[in-house]
């Protein structure tokens, strides 16, 4: 494992219930990066979506993509938290094809498109082999107004 929740942590701003990373498997800066979400029956969504159907949202598929893109950002060197905020600009392509259920461990895979203050990324969530989501997404990187020095 290359990063827990404990280091993860320390990259994204996200927080329980939001954080939508558990582990990182591995990581190759600049190109791609593959993290694990396990999927609970204790997680909050879960609790209304859908109440005695519960299936993890699309859009937290989404998320939990754009938070792995994130962290791939900050091991290229592109992305630091104390100095940045990294925003979602956009998601173009999305395909839902399957439910995820609890006791799923949900495989995110993300590749760079290209890196730099407006990142482009594609990326898909998988169930062993099985594709549950995909797309490709945008997103900026700001300085953020509390913190010194240069972007």
């Amino acid at each position: 494992m290359l990063l827990d929740a404990v280091q993860i942590q320390k990259i994204l701003p996200h927080r329980y219930p939001f954080l939508f990373i558990d582990r990182v498997l591995s990581a190759t800066p600049n190109e791609s990066i593959v993290a694990q979400k396990l999927v609970s029956i204790g997680d909050p969504i879960l609790q209304g979506h859908f109440p005695g159907f519960p299936i993890l949202p699309g859009v937290v598929q989404v998320e939990a993509m754009a938070q792995a893109a994130v962290l791939l950002a900050n091991l290229s060197g592109v992305f630091d938290p104390a100095l940045h905020n990294c925003l979602f600009l956009g998601i173009q392509e999305a395909k839902f094809r399957a439910p995820v259920v609890p006791g799923d461990v949900l495989t995110i895979e993300v590749k760079a498109q290209r890196l730099g203050r407006i990142g482009k990324f594609s990326g898909e969530t998988r169930v062993g082999e099985q594709v549950k989501a995909s797309g490709v997404f945008t997103a900026v990187i700001e300085k953020r107004a509390d913190a010194g020095g240069a972007a």
